[in-house]
């Protein structure tokens, strides 16, 4: 049986810590899939068809991984792609308690689906979406935190 994994988030936009994760996912399963949705909590910056753009040059390359958007449950997101794993990323302890909720109510609604949390390099420990678009917004340099094909994307947000 093929073990398809998926990870989801908003990736808005995706760093060098995303990408990190996608790697060693790919090195566990069979194929990745890349969820991007909505964060019902707080308002996207960049459009979901520009995301999914920026992820699918940033992992280009990258053997059995699809990009993909998705609305709703996660759990019957899985289940209508037949998969079982989700893969989250935990950059600090900080994460965690956020993280295990979400796979226990996960587990809860779909008791097949297992989480498998991910740590990038410690390299992207400190590394967040919400960081590097505040660094953009204030004219930092992005480089050492996103794929090069993000970059032009954060040059748009840099407040005059």
């Amino acid at each position: 049986m093929k073990r398809i994994a998926v990870y989801p988030g908003s990736f808005d936009p995706v760093t060098y810590g995303h990408v990190d994760i996608v790697r060693r996912a790919t090195a566990l399963f069979d194929h990745v899939i890349i969820a991007v949705t909505t964060n019902q909590g707080k308002p996207s910056t960049f459009p979901i068809d520009e995301r999914l753009t920026m992820l699918r040059q940033a992992l280009r390359g990258l053997p059995r991984v699809t990009v993909e958007a998705f609305e709703g449950l996660l759990v019957h997101y899985l289940q209508a792609r037949k998969a079982r794993i989700v893969i989250r990323g935990l950059r600090a302890i900080s994460d965690f308690e956020y993280e295990f909720q979400m796979a226990l109510m996960n587990r809860h609604m779909a008791p097949q689906v297992e989480t498998v949390f991910l740590m990038p390099d410690e390299r992207y420990t400190y590394l967040s979406s919400s960081l590097v678009k505040e660094i953009a917004r204030l004219g930092g340099v992005v480089a050492a935190f996103v794929p090069r094909s993000v970059s032009p994307y954060l040059t748009r947000l840099k407040n005059p």
